[in-house]
């Protein structure tokens, strides 16, 4: 079984895991201030350095926590990380994190789903602060304005709207980090958390190129981006390239046919993003001998992102309705993936109040 495989298995039991349990919080007793981030870290780089440093200056004396998902390995675009999450919460710890904690199963899921997901633990948190890059464009300002204001802001398509005072702010699309801004206030705004002057906005830095990064790795020569990122991320890259542990674009490609071939229509119109569209399209071109002539039936209307997601969906085929249930329930456990020192993790336990908490490693 290949490493990739096994994380798979492991991550589906953990998720099942977490259905089966509910959530057991309550107000935390600590009055220590703590600053959440959430950042994929893939791979730390400095512009997630400058927004760690920044908030860490704002607040010295605070318990930085960064919220990096999650179970079964695949980003927000559904597309496999560069390294497992243990690994990229080594890299967060050692350059000022002092709690990493597992985020949720992006990859499985629809924007709107983990940006709930995630604003439940800021929320699970009992968060103060959450620091967010942004990019500085037109009408950005106000809008980062009415956030701090505590104002309900949304993305409809192709507008920016306050819904508290019903105002349309902003006329077009965000770009990514932006939108990720507005979809956290929504989903804040949805769980009834106040986020009124939490939010510390910071100006995303130039000079870091996620293409090159990738590239760099997939080369194993970072000559051409030593300055993008910190020189223990460059260390740990090494590292895991030299143990080939490296899991960027990898698949288990045996499970992902074995669904696409195998399930029937219900049993895939069920699933997470899937419509009787999609899954009568799969069916009617099956069966598929590799995941090219897969994606072939896959592309057909729909975007390279969703493209990536359906991938990851069949490799982890789980229903729609446990999603729901799931997200219901979120967090149920919360995982921590590493930590500063004990005292650290002391501070952290107290500020939380909630006796479901799981060390990994």
């Amino acid at each position: 079984m290949s490493q990739v495989s096994k994380i798979l298995k492991r991550d589906m039991k953990l998720f099942y895991n977490d259905h089966d349990t509910d959530a057991n919080f309550s107000q935390g007793v600590s009055d220590i201030t703590l600053v959440s981030d959430f950042t994929e870290y893939n791979p730390l780089h400095n512009g997630h350095f400058h927004c760690m440093k920044t908030a860490k200056d704002m607040f010295p004396d605070s318990l930085f926590v960064a919220i990096v998902p999650g179970l079964f390995e695949r980003s927000g675009r559904g597309i496999p990380y560069i390294l497992p999450r243990e690994i990229r919460a080594e890299i967060a710890i050692s350059v000022g994190a002092d709690i990493v904690v597992e985020g949720p199963p992006m990859g499985i899921m629809g924007s709107g789903q983990y940006s709930l997901c995630l604003c439940k633990m800021f929320q699970a948190l009992n968060t103060d602060y959450i620091p967010r890059g942004y990019k500085p464009v037109e009408g950005m300002d106000e809008i980062l304005k009415r956030i701090n204001m505590g104002h309900h802001i949304a993305s409809k398509p192709y507008k920016i709207v306050d819904k508290t005072t019903h105002e349309t702010l902003l006329k077009g699309k965000l770009e990514e980090d932006n939108y990720v801004i507005t979809s956290f206030s929504n989903s804040l705004s949805k769980i009834g958390f106040d986020y009124s002057n939490k939010f510390l906005f910071v100006e995303r830095i130039e000079g870091v190129s996620g293409t090159l990064i990738r590239e760099s790795i997939q080369k194993d020569n970072f000559d051409m981006v030593k300055d993008m990122m910190p020189e223990k991320t460059i260390e740990v890259l090494k590292r895991e390239i030299a143990n080939d542990s490296i899991i960027y674009g990898i698949r288990d490609e045996e499970s992902i046919l074995d669904t696409a071939n195998n399930f029937s229509f219900e049993d895939l119109s069920s699933l997470n993003l899937f419509n009787k569209k999609l899954a009568r399209n799969i069916i009617n071109n099956r069966p598929y001998d590799n995941l090219e002539d897969l994606q072939k039936s896959i592309l057909h209307g729909f975007s390279s992102h969703f493209n990536q997601r359906v991938l990851s969906i069949l490799e982890n085929p789980i229903p729609k309705k446990v999603i729901s249930e799931y997200i219901d329930r979120y967090p149920s456990n919360i995982r921590v993936l590493g930590y500063k020192n004990k005292n650290s993790l002391k501070k952290f336990k107290e500020k939380i109040n909630t006796e479901n908490i799981q060390i990994c490693g």
